[in-house]
């Protein structure tokens, strides 16, 4: 069963365009767990143009007082603060992303020179922490391999390229598509678990749910904007039926 874990930055996104509390972050959380959601992803930038400190510790503490278990899935780029943050809340997981300066959204996976000692030690010390790791990195085999140097428990495959193909029509979403699924493949084979997301919506997911080893997609943009016609609660739970393929 292909996990969701719903990124929930989009809504602090619109909260902070304004000031003040509305919409609560915390409340769209717990909308999405009362869908059935069993993921939160959260993404805190340097800037706090989105998701803060202050909402990383408030969605920690609300998700701990849960009748079931939900994932907290908590993405960025290793710098001091973030990683402060993940050592204090300690969430399920724990998504490297490379940040270029100036982006409004990750642009690109991890480049397979990125030197072992600035990756390799945030890795061991998070999984030492009870952390799982997982890397984002494009559907190619030298990052694959790189992330599996590092000793992370998963990758997070980088979809931006696949939703483009797929817009292009269906013999460019399947020459894509399989690009991904070697992807998955070799990942798999190398004691990796497969992650994926950035711009998965409800249309293209038809297809992307088949690969190979897909054990979780986060979605925030597509699951919130589809949300604003539709309602939170059902924009979840169609997301659910189309990982399940119904």
């Amino acid at each position: 069963m292909i996990q969701l874990s719903v990124n929930v930055n989009k809504v602090a996104t619109l909260r902070n365009s304004r000031g003040g509390a509305i919409p609560s972050v915390l409340d769209a959380v717990r909308v999405c767990v009362d869908a059935g959601v069993p993921g939160i992803t959260v993404h805190p930038r340097a800037d706090a143009r989105h998701i803060t400190a202050t909402d990383v510790r408030e969605v920690a503490a609300l998700l701990r007082t849960l009748g079931r278990h939900v994932e907290f899935n908590i993405e960025g780029d290793p710098r001091p603060d973030l990683l402060a943050l993940v050592h204090e809340v300690k969430p399920t997981q724990c998504t490297l992303v490379p940040v270029r300066p100036g982006e409004i959204t990750s642009q690109a996976g991890w480049a397979s020179d990125t030197p072992r000692e600035e990756i390799g030690p945030v890795v061991r010390d998070l999984r030492a922490r009870g952390v799982r790791v997982s890397l984002f990195v494009d559907p190619e085999e030298r990052p694959i391999r790189w992330a599996a140097e590092m000793a992370a428990d998963r990758v997070e495959l980088y979809t931006e390229p696949f939703a483009r193909a797929y817009e292009r029509g269906p013999q460019a979403a399947e020459e894509s598509y399989a690009m991904y699924a070697r992807a998955a493949t070799l990942a798999q084979s190398l004691g990796l678990a497969i992650n994926a997301g950035h711009d998965l919506d409800l249309d293209n997911l038809r297809v992307f749910r088949r690969l190979p080893h897909l054990a979780e997609v986060s979605i925030g943009h597509a699951l919130i904007s589809h949300a604003l016609f539709v309602g939170l609660d059902r924009s979840v739970r169609e997301y659910l039926d189309a990982l399940a393929g119904r």
